[in-house]
């Protein structure tokens, strides 16, 4: 699966963003998708994820309650929705797809946001 991933550039705190990753593939063909994003100097750590059968979501707990992650099955695309973003909410945000019974995770191209304070 190629992913193709959109939407970061720079924002003021307190404002919102929206992140798009275009799959090569049909959901049909996906288990599981998300986001991550790393820091400079951090690890990579789980923004949201999101089962595309079930629709089941989880996020990380400090965006809990600001981002929501969506799914549009016909368009083979994730959105990551970020409201009242903070500074910290400043990395590179990376998309990825689970393909269980393949056991292959593909990623996509980071997409950098910047969160001006």
């Amino acid at each position: 699966v190629q992913l193709q991933a959109s939407g970061g550039g720079l924002v003021q705190a307190g404002g919102s963003l929206r992140l798009s990753c275009a799959a090569s593939r049909s959901f049909s063909a996906i288990d599981d998708t998300g986001w991550y994003r790393q820091a400079p100097d951090n690890e990579r750590e789980l923004v949201a994820r999101i089962n595309t059968h079930s629709g089941t979501t989880d996020y990380g707990d400090s965006v809990k309650g600001r981002f929501t992650i969506s799914r549009d099955g016909d368009k083979y695309t994730v959105y990551l929705q970020m409201n009242r973003v903070k500074p910290e909410d400043t990395a590179a945000y990376y998309c990825y797809a689970d393909q269980i019974q393949n056991n292959v995770r593909s990623w996509g191209q980071g997409t950098l946001v910047t969160v001006s304070s």
